[in-house]
């Protein structure tokens, strides 16, 4: 049956498992209606429907009965319920010290957060901290499908047996094979609105401290448009154009566009960025060049694992993977981005960024699959562009479990514990100043499933890299709010033991600040504003933001049938309100082995 749109009745959503069978959904709930603690951090894993989830592990079963203990004593100390704990700055305090006690201490947090909002805020993340997210995503009206992967990933075991640990390597760092990653997301249904436009602006511009967004996309993987997909009667290969492309697409250049025009407009400032589709080739550079001329895409993102090169101007052949050192494939589109930046960074500095996924793949060490051998030539061939690698190039295939093997089996590469691929990423393009490392779902799936392994990333990272070449993404919406990814980044420490034995640095308030928005800042060359002046500068989305949305920009979008309930409200206003985060997420959670 092809799902082209969104019917509540007949629940079509319901059918879209992604990568998972029948088989391995007979073994998962949807984490929205099925996750028994809805704790402001995740305690058990949730996928998105690209790979199969853990079981909650023994350790993350610790986590949540402590967190149990804690909020029901709390709340009564309190005078008030569990769930109205849970949802407060003490339900979040709460479960950082269950994690504490359970993993060891990875966050700076105090007993007395739990009962004083202001001890909370005073040690959270400080309202002047200027924040820009790298990785952002909506999906438009049509489709259904794309992404509930990755938000089935961040709801915990509701997901799929495909990328599940294998039972010698076990689960988690806290024994729960699959912890939910975003606790606001249990719950919610993985209705497309929740991913569009309106649900986006309130989670990112009035749920977030986020000042800056790049709204981010994904080029095609295959022709199948995205109302068909499923549909054992279409043909599914690669594209033979970027017209086909678009049909295939999670949100297209266009969207992509104009969803940021919008954003800014009503703000009245530059409160979001976009990329631009970066499709391979010479066959590819007439699209490169439209996009420019028609959407000026403040910079670019590709992916090596999709179908997204066209290598000649044979109208017949079709699209085929790509690596950055193709000197006959990228180097032309290359050579087309860097001449236009010349003549147009004073107006968009960032326009040579090039941003692409690497990693989060199975598969031998292959660029095409995202493995980074062919960075180093890249970076050093194009000295005037800067790659950004989307993920730090972490190579999923158990969600870290095999990463925290590899550390305690103390397999080294140079001397640090070899995490695929990202510690061989680290080192190779360590001499190249214009490689920089995004840590987009690498940090949400690791901090609240393997801290462990999260500490090693960052010093590694830090290490190799330094504190100005790393940058923040939460791709997000997919994982809810951002939120509760600023705030566990904010409060992370690499552990002292580590620091000294494998020689990382400290990861200091003023490292923070750098990932969290200065560096990109830099990229994008934004002059960062903190304080009370970023408040007028970075303007709130005005009240009645649903009604200026135009006939026009709703046809562009696809958004039929929306509703903004409170989202329309200023940021100040809406906290007025006294919101209460129902930690709902969207996904799959693994509840039978």
């Amino acid at each position: 049956m092809a799902i082209d749109k969104w019917d509540e009745a007949g629940k079509f959503w319901e059918d879209d498992h992604g990568l998972l069978d029948e088989g391995q959904i007979a073994k998962l709930e949807r984490a929205d209606e099925s996750e028994p603690l809805r704790s402001p951090i995740p305690t058990r894993m949730i996928s998105n429907g690209e790979y199969m989830p853990v079981p909650q592990t023994d350790d993350q079963k610790r986590v949540e009965a402590r967190i149990v203990e804690l909020a029901e004593t709390a709340s009564r100390k309190l005078g008030i319920g569990r769930r109205q704990f849970l949802a407060s700055t003490g339900g979040t305090a709460a479960a950082l010290i269950a994690m504490n006690e359970v993993f060891g201490r990875f966050f700076d947090v105090d007993p007395i957060e739990m009962f004083e909002p202001a001890a909370y805020a005073q040690a959270g993340a400080p309202r002047d901290l200027f924040v820009f997210d790298d990785q952002l995503h909506l999906v438009r009206g049509t489709n259904t499908a794309s992404g509930h992967s990755l938000r089935a990933a961040a709801q915990g075991p509701t997901a799929g047996e495909r990328y599940a640990p294998s039972a010698d390597r076990g689960v988690d760092e806290g024994g729960e094979a699959w912890r939910v990653w975003n606790p606001d997301l249990v719950g919610l249904p993985m209705s497309p609105s929740n991913f569009q436009l309106v649900q986006f602006i309130k989670d990112v511009y009035l749920d977030s401290q986020v000042t800056i967004g790049l709204l981010s996309n994904v080029t095609a993987f295959s022709a199948t448009p995205v109302g068909q997909r499923g549909d054992p009667n279409v043909e599914n290969r690669p594209p033979r154009n970027y017209r086909e492309a678009e049909a295939a697409e999670t949100i297209t250049a266009a969207q992509t566009a104009a969803a940021r025009d919008f954003v800014n407009e009503i703000s009245g400032s530059r409160r979001m960025m976009c990329h631009g589709m970066l499709y391979t080739g010479r066959g590819n550079l007439e699209w490169i060049q439209q996009q420019i001329d028609e959407n000026r895409p403040d910079s670019w993102k590709g992916y090596n694992i999709s179908n997204a090169a066209k290598v000649d101007e044979d109208p017949n052949s079709l699209m085929r993977r790509w690596r950055h050192d193709d000197e006959d494939v990228a180097y032309p589109t290359f050579e087309l981005i860097q001449n236009v930046y010349n003549r147009i960074r004073d107006e968009y500095p960032g326009f040579n960024n090039i941003c692409v996924h690497k990693g989060l793949a199975p598969g031998p060490p292959d660029p095409v699959l995202g493995h980074p051998a062919d960075l180093p030539k890249a970076a050093q061939d194009w000295p005037g562009l800067k790659f950004v690698t989307y993920h730090a190039c972490i190579q999923q295939t158990t969600w870290h479990a095999d990463s925290l093997q590899t550390i305690r089996s103390r397999t080294l590469r140079d001397g640090v514990p070899d995490i695929k691929w990202t510690t061989e990423y680290a080192q190779l393009v360590a001499p190249y100043s214009n490689c920089i490392a995004e840590i987009g779902t690498t940090w949400a799936s690791s901090i609240v499933t393997f801290p462990t392994v999260a500490a090693h990333i960052m010093g590694q990272l830090m290490r190799y890299l330094g504190e100005d070449r790393i940058v923040f993404g939460s791709d997000c919406v997919w994982y809810g709010s951002p939120q509760w990814q600023i705030d566990a980044l904010w409060r992370f420490q690499i552990p002292e033991q580590l620091r000294e034995e494998f020689g990382y640095p400290e990861l200091t308030d003023t490292a923070k600040r750098k990932i969290l928005g200065l560096n990109s800042a830099q990229l994008y060359g934004i002059e960062p504003v903190e304080g009370a002046e970023k408040d007028r500068i970075y303007r709130p989305v005005p009240a009645d933001y649903e009604d200026r949305i135009s006939d026009e920009l709703k046809t562009i979008m696809e958004f039929p049938g929306y509703t903004a309930d409170n989202m329309s409200k200023l940021k100040d206003k809406y906290a007025e309100l006294g919101p209460v985060p129902g930690h709902t997420r969207y996904g799959w959670i693994r509840t039978k082995v």
